[in-house]
């Protein structure tokens, strides 16, 4: 059984930093690719960012691209997702999912990271 759990979201204010982490188990972690998706109050899944089995492919979407960080420690089984000059649309559920990733809903509970002054 897929398990996995996200931390270290936290209440930032605009163009403040996060780092959240995600350690999933019930499956090979070095063995999948990894995705971060977000749900924003109101609205939908969206995907976020993915990394290789390897960690030297990184992938993300445009609405972050060069803000956010995606990495992996395999030998710690852990995603991490550096997030920097966050603004207030970045306000959402964080969840970490492996590939294939269908849209629907992530095993976790996410962690919530809210963008405020």
């Amino acid at each position: 059984q897929v398990r996995v759990v996200e931390s270290g979201g936290g209440l930032v204010q605009p163009g403040g930093s996060l780092r959240l982490s995600c350690t999933p188990s019930g499956f090979t972690f070095s063995g999948y690719w990894m995705n971060w998706v977000r749900q924003a109050p109101g609205k939908g899944l969206e995907w976020v960012s993915r990394i290789s089995v390897s960690g030297n492919i990184t992938q993300y979407a445009d609405f972050v691209k060069g803000r956010f960080t995606i990495s992996r420690d395999n030998a710690k089984k852990t995603l991490y997702l550096q997030m920097n000059s966050l603004k207030p649309e970045d306000t959402a559920v964080y969840y970490c999912t492996k590939q294939p990733w269908s849209g629907g809903r992530p095993p976790g509970q996410g962690t919530q990271v809210t963008v405020s002054s």
